[in-house]
C-alpha cells in the first residue's frame, strides 16, 4: 500500500501541492488524472525522491518512506518508477541501463534479462537506446520499474508512443501487475484506457486533490468518463462542466 499524508510542494510563491493526502491500496489500479500543469507529474517525482516535498509524509506498506525535507534512500525492491522516457544516456544499451541499475541495488543480471523479456525488448536490448523509438523507449523505462519487483509501481505517462498492440500489451501488463498485489499508480491523459483499466481515479486541480473515488463512484450520473472529469476539473473552457 502506498500511503500519502499533507503533501505540499512549492515553488518560490507558487504552491504547485496543496496538501494531498490519499491511498493506493496493495491490488488497485489508480489513475492521476489532471489538466496541463495541474501537478500530477510534480506528485510522481516527490513520490519517487526525485524531487522533495515542502511538507507531509509517504508510507509504503506502513513504512516510512520520506517525509519533507528528506529523499528517500530505498531499494527498487520497494518502488518502482518510470517518469521520463528520455531518461536514458542514449548510446548505452538497453541491457547496459538496466544492468548498471540492478548492480546498484544488488540485484542480478537474470532479473535483468527476465525485465527485458517482460517489455519485449530481449531481441533488440544490444542496440543503442538513441536507435530506439519512442515507444521502446518507454519499456526500457518500465523495465527499469519492474527490475526490483516492488510493492508500488509509479508512472508517467507511460502509454505515449506506445502504437495499438503497445498499448494493448501494456493495459494487460498495468492490469496483472495489480492483480497480482501491488499497488500502481499511472498518470495519463487517455481517457479511454482509464475507462478500461482503472479501479480507482484520483484528479489533481491546480495542486489539490478534487476526486479521489472508485471509477463507477466517480461516474456517478455522467454520461460517460469525458463528461465525468471534465466536471471535475471545472474546464474554464468549457464552462458547461464547471464545478
Amino acid at each position: 500500500m502506498l500511503r500519502v499524508e499533507g503533501l505540499g510542494k512549492a515553488y518560490g510563491r507558487r504552491t504547485v501541492l496543496d496538501d494531498i493526502s490519499f491511498e493506493v491500496a496493495s491490488g488497485s489500479l489508480t489513475y492521476l488524472l489532471g489538466l496541463n500543469g495541474a501537478g500530477k507529474s510534480t506528485l510522481l517525482r516527490c513520490l519517487g525522491g526525485v524531487a522533495t516535498a515542502d511538507r507531509g509524509s509517504i508510507e509504503i506498506d506502513g513504512r516510512p518512506w520520506s517525509h519533507a525535507g528528506g529523499r528517500p534512500h530505498r531499494p527498487l525492491t520497494e518502488l518502482g518508477i518510470h517518469l521520463d522516457h528520455d531518461a536514458f544516456a542514449p548510446r548505452h544499451t538497453a541491457r547496459r541501463h538496466l544492468r548498471w541499475l540492478a548492480r546498484s541495488a544488488g540485484i542480478g543480471d537474470d532479473r535483468v534479462d527476465e525485465v527485458l523479456e517482460t517489455v519485449s525488448l530481449d531481441t533488440v536490448a544490444d542496440r543503442p537506446i538513441g536507435d530506439y523509438s519512442l515507444g521502446m523507449r518507454q519499456r526500457v523505462g518500465i523495465a527499469g520499474a519492474l527490475l526490483g519487483d516492488p510493492p508500488v509501481l509509479l508512472f508517467d505517462e507511460p502509454l505515449n508512443g506506445l502504437d495499438i498492440a503497445g498499448i494493448i500489451w501494456l493495459r494487460t501488463l498495468l492490469r496483472r501487475l495489480a492483480d497480482d498485489g501491488r499497488s500502481v499508480l499511472v498518470a495519463s491523459h487517455l481517457l479511454d484506457e482509464v475507462r478500461r483499466n482503472a479501479d480507482r481515479i484520483l484528479v489533481l486541480r491546480g495542486g489539490r486533490l478534487v476526486a479521489d473515488d472508485y471509477l463507477d463512484d466517480f461516474l456517478g450520473d455522467s454520461p460517460d468518463l469525458e463528461h465525468a472529469y471534465l466536471r471535475a476539473v471545472g474546464d474554464p473552457d468549457l464552462p458547461e462542466y464547471a464545478a
